[in-house]
């Protein structure tokens, strides 16, 4: 009986072995598939994500907006250093007066702008048609409930480095966007023109 077990035991243990040399095989394999700055992308939004529990946090990119300058302010340098940095401003929407229309009641500032490169954009919908969902990239120009503004935005890395890799023309054209709308942030930010 004791003999039964113990053989029991060592085919549970070697199927236990293959099982984890198949599995590490695979994760390797599927590792090899992914765009190299994959792992850092994935350690980053699962540790913003880790430390709030917020889906939300764990994929935006979000900039205080220095003390002081006007919401108005921010908006204008927005649309200004978007020309800067080739990108076509192609929509806005005031989400706070949709709100004071529906309620009747007065409602902290928070609007959406929507900026486009054309050119980056056609290749990634010929890339996947399903990238269309985040088209065109927005910046929120959002009040919170003190009274600071803050700008946000869809972290862009994801996309970019989160899955197989895009095609090389397409990824330096996704970076080239990635980094035009960081520094139309950090540049509105701050009060630049």
């Amino acid at each position: 009986m004791f003999r039964l077990l113990r053989n029991l035991l060592a085919l549970i243990g070697l199927a236990a072995l293959v099982a984890g040399g198949v599995g590490y095989f695979k994760l390797k394999e599927f590792q090899a598939a992914l765009d190299p700055g994959a792992a850092q992308i994935f350690q980053e939004l699962g540790g913003r994500y880790l430390q709030t529990l917020d889906p939300g946090v764990a994929v935006v990119k979000t900039v205080p907006v220095k003390e002081g300058i006007k919401a108005e302010d921010v908006v204008d340098s927005l649309k200004s250093l978007a020309v800067q940095h080739g990108m076509l401003f192609v929509g806005e929407s005031p989400f706070y007066k949709q709100v004071e229309a529906v309620t009747g009641k007065p409602y902290r500032f928070i609007s959406f702008y929507s900026f486009c490169d054309a050119g980056v954009g056609a290749q990634m919908i010929e890339h996947n048609s399903a990238y269309s969902a985040f088209m065109p990239c927005r910046i929120a120009v959002a009040e919170d409930k003190n009274g600071r503004l803050w700008l946000h935005m869809m972290s862009l890395d994801f996309f970019i480095h989160g899955g197989k890799p895009l095609p090389p023309d397409l990824k330096a054209g996704a970076i080239k966007v990635r980094d035009a709308l960081d520094k139309i942030m950090q540049g509105a930010a701050t009060g630049e023109f």
